[in-house]
């Protein structure tokens, strides 16, 4: 068997799952969008493209689960017809997660993210992240196609693997 393999097996260990809880506690008390180091899920992170070299960030998003509310609306009408509940977003969470990480580091291009954790109310996703501009990616003939106009912004475009779920382009 491969590292990577093994690495999948240990995170079925009863071990892990303590170690997990204990992350989550800090992981609750940091900032909604933290810039990491190393990936949580390194055989994850190598699958989705990500490399341990220059020009490569990866960030740790946490997002609320469950459906959202809408404001009260005026005017009289039977309470269950108000339509405040189970009002569900048309994307998937990662694909927010995904959004908002572009958003909070717009110099930096969205590779791919992928599932960390989860508890009752919130969802941990860690997104892979590019910088374009830098010399290692440009050089790079497997990755320098992200570095082209027309991959610009891509994730607000729906075209990450989350945003092509999203939008029914993958099952």
């Amino acid at each position: 068997m491969g590292m990577y393999k093994y690495l999948k097996q240990l995170r079925k260990n009863p071990k892990y799952e303590k170690l997990m809880k204990e992350r989550l506690n800090s992981w609750r008390k940091q900032s909604v969008i933290i810039r990491i180091e190393k990936p949580t899920k390194l055989d994850r992170a190598h699958f989705l493209g990500y490399k341990a070299k220059q020009g490569f960030v990866l960030a740790r998003v946490r997002i609320g689960k469950g459906s959202s509310k809408r404001e009260k609306p005026s005017g009289g009408r039977k309470p269950r017809h108000t339509g405040l509940k189970k009002i569900t977003p048309k994307m998937n969470l990662q694909h927010i997660a995904e959004m908002r990480v572009a958003k909070k580091f717009p110099n930096l291009e969205v590779l791919n993210s992928y599932y960390v954790a989860e508890d009752g109310k919130h969802k941990w996703f860690e997104v892979i992240l590019v910088d374009t501009n830098h010399s290692c990616i440009k050089n790079d003939p497997k990755l320098n196609w992200i570095c082209k106009p027309a991959h610009k912004r891509r994730v607000f475009r729906g075209l990450t693997s989350a945003g092509k779920k999203s939008r029914d382009l993958k099952s």
